[in-house]
Formats: C-alpha cells, structure tokens, sequence
C-alpha cells in the first residue's frame, strides 16, 4: 500500500473513530441524569474519551503518511459517518433535512480546507501564545455564558458545541506549535505548552459532552466538526502566513464554501428545533370530557375553581395562586 493510500486508510478511519465517540457521548447526555459535562461514573462516557483518543492518534497518523491538504477534508466526513452509523447501531435515523444539512456542511468544510494552503510555519513566540491562550480563554468564556443566556435548550447546545469547536481548534494549533518546538535533548522545555493545549482540550471534551444534551447527534457534531478546523485555519492565516490557493478566485471559493457549512449548521440546528416543537411527548395532553364529565375551563388558564364534586380517585389536583394544575 503506498503512503498516500494508507493516509486515506488512516484519515477515513479517524472519522469512523470520532463519529463512534460522538454516537456513545450522545447517548450518555441523552440517557444519564447526572452531570451534564463530565460524567466520571459512566463506563460508556470512558469509552467515548478512548474512542476520541483513538481518533485524534490516527489523524496524527494519516498527516504523517500524507500532505494536510487531503487529510483534513477527509476527516470532515465524521458527521457523514454518524449518522449512518447512529441509525445502524443505536436506532435513530435523521429525516431529510438533517441530511441535507450535513451533506452541506461536509461539502462546504472539505472545500474550504482543500482551498487553504499550508505554508511552512513559522514558531510561535512566547508572547504569542499567551496572547492565543488569553484571546481563547476569552472567547470561550463569552460562548459559554451565552449558551446559559439562551432559552431554547438546542440553540444552547449548539453554542456549547461551537465553544468546544474554538477549544479543540487552538488545541490543535498548539499542538503543533509544541510539536516543532519539541526535542530530544530537552523533552520538557515545552511544558508549559503542553498544559496550556491540554486545558484546551480537556475543557473541549467537557463542552462537546454537554452540547449533547437535549440537542440530539446531528447539530452539536457537525458544528464541533466544522468550527475546529476553521478556528485552525483562521489562526493559520493570521499567525502562521497561511493563504488560499489560487489567489483571489481561491479566496472567493473559500468563501462560498464557508457560506455553504454555514448553511448547512442552520439546516441541522432548524431540523432540530422542528423535531423538539412536533415531538409527541412534549405536546400538552388535553384532558378528555368523558364519562359524563361536562366541559370544564383548561388547565392552567389562571381560573377560580370551586370544590370538585363527588368522588375523583383517578384526579390529582395541585392549588396554586389563582391557578390549578392537575392530571387525570
């Protein structure tokens, strides 16, 4: 098998890896009512973490037997990879729209990253880094306080989910900043590096575990998918004298293509909302006028009511100011 070749292996399979650990994180937000970003007491949340180490060390892997310009649009099929996979193994199938909005968004990534050229790098100074650290720190602090400021519980996840997309981002910038900086003769001279990236991705992690909560697979997995590397590149570009290929007509592409992962991320954050405002559990139920029982104001309509007459063992009835809640 030629380098190249065993690059696509290994790139396909980090994909396959980080949608495996996606499908196992949401089903560990979906399913536990204990902590929302880390877990530490379920056994499939440490498989999650495996699964996403096992995807991160092939992707290190796939870049070492093949140029970056071909591993990193590959591991935009993650999202791709879910969804098949979630309906396959866990039951739950995405509708058109969901589909349609990771296509764009796979679509609109892998082409952007396809457009962006890797110059040689340069080191970053102290100063520099620091500076990173701090503008990232900042920024995840901002999108964390808005994912509790807003109302709608999918809308949060995504904003969780884009905050771990800006955490794993310059968690790999830094990565491989470390890594030229890195060597034999002085193994911890980076040290400081090293925690800072491993903050980053820790608090990652932590985010991405509770974007899942109440937003489903699709939305939180392909905002992490696409915010990552375009926080990557972005800081390519500022820092390291990274461009788009093909001049100007490069640039023009790159933007169509971020426009249309954009688009994509709107399509699977609206799917998600119309599955959580047409789901039939959250839908109020509506008390039936049979057995004689003649029409009575709604529930929670803030009516006086007088005393129930007879007997109603099968009807619980809660008093609260000016208004009544009950079941039957």
């Amino acid at each position: 098998m030629s380098p190249l070749m065993l690059s696509v292996v290994l790139a396909l399979a980090s994909a396959v890896a980080y949608a495996a650990a996606a499908i196992v994180q949401e089903g560990v937000a979906s399913s536990a009512a204990g902590p929302r970003y880390a877990p530490l007491r379920s056994p499939a949340w440490w498989v999650s973490v495996l699964l996403n180490g096992v995807g991160a060390t092939l992707h290190v892997a796939a870049l070492a037997y093949g140029p970056l310009s071909l591993v990193q649009p590959l591991g935009a099929l993650t999202i791709v990879f879910a969804l098949p996979m979630a309906a396959l193994f866990v039951g739950r199938r995405a509708g058109r729209r969901a589909w349609r909005g990771a296509l764009m968004a796979t679509a609109g990534l892998a082409g952007l990253l396809s457009l962006t050229s890797g110059a040689e790098a340069g080191a970053l100074a102290d100063g520099e880094r620091w500076l990173l650290a701090g503008a990232t720190f900042g920024a995840v602090v901002v999108l964390f306080t808005a994912a509790h400021l807003v109302g709608r519980s999918v809308l949060r996840s995504v904003v969780l989910a884009a905050a771990a997309g800006v955490s794993f981002g310059i968690a790999s910038v830094l990565t491989k900043a470390v890594a030229e900086e890195w060597t034999p003769r002085a193994p911890l001279a980076e040290w400081t590096g090293l925690l800072v990236l491993s903050v980053f991705a820790v608090t990652g992690l932590l985010l991405s575990q509770a974007s899942y909560r109440g937003a489903g697979l699709a939305a939180p997995l392909a905002t992490v998918t696409v915010v990552n590397p375009v926080v990557a590149a972005a800081v390519g570009l500022t820092l390291f004298g990274e461009g788009f290929r093909h001049g100007t007509a490069g640039t023009v592409a790159a933007l169509v293509c971020g426009t249309v992962a954009a688009a994509g991320l709107v399509q699977l954050t609206l799917d998600r909302m119309t599955v959580g405002r047409e789901s039939p559990s959250s839908a109020p139920e509506v008390p039936s006028a049979s057995d004689g029982d003649s029409p009575r104001p709604e529930i929670r309509q803030g009516v006086d009511v007088g005393a129930v007459p007879g007997t109603r063992p099968d009807l619980e009835v809660e008093v609260r100011s000016r208004a009544v809640a009950g079941r039957s």
